[in-house]
């Protein structure tokens, strides 16, 4: 597999069981809790839905018309400032370490600068740690305290990057 076999789109409505499947795969493989995560969001299921409002989008990994994964931004929740969040990334094994991640973020940061957001925050868990040296390799700092309030209560580290 090539990484010129890989699209990555915008979201369609198509596109939600398997992203659903996708996002919930990935956290039960990596031993991450069920509650407090993306796992129990109402938003998991309905993606597309989710993403439909001003200064939103969700990308799509794609490989031979089957989903390996995917990413959003969006206005961080209960938050006032002008800062998005990086959300849902979530790739299946198939697709990793293959500079995908680095790609999907690119892709979502040059949508956030459009957006005209003046930063972009995420949250994550301590184990997930090709994730969390993406995100550093990509200029993320971490945070001593959450922003907003996501309802991710498991997700205990949280990290912010200047566009």
């Amino acid at each position: 597999m090539s990484n010129n076999e890989f699209i990555i789109r915008e979201i369609q409505q198509k596109d939600n069981a398997a992203l659903a499947k996708v996002v919930r795969n990935v956290i039960l493989e990596m031993g991450a809790p069920t509650v407090g995560t993306a796992y129990e969001d109402k938003a998991t299921d309905q993606l597309f839905e989710t993403y439909q409002k001003e200064r939103a989008t969700y990308f799509v990994l794609e490989h031979n018309q089957k989903v390996l994964g995917g990413a959003g931004i969006a206005q961080l929740d209960n938050f006032d400032g002008n800062v998005c969040e990086l959300q849902k990334m979530y790739f299946l094994p198939e697709a990793r370490g293959k500079g995908l991640g680095s790609k999907m973020f690119t892709i979502c940061l040059e949508k956030a600068k459009e957006f005209g957001f003046e930063s972009c925050y995420l949250e994550t868990l301590p184990y997930m740690k090709d994730a969390m040296k993406l995100y550093k390799k990509n200029g993320f700092q971490n945070l001593d305290k959450p922003m907003g309030n996501t309802c991710h209560y498991s997700c205990d580290v949280w990290m912010i990057k200047n566009l």
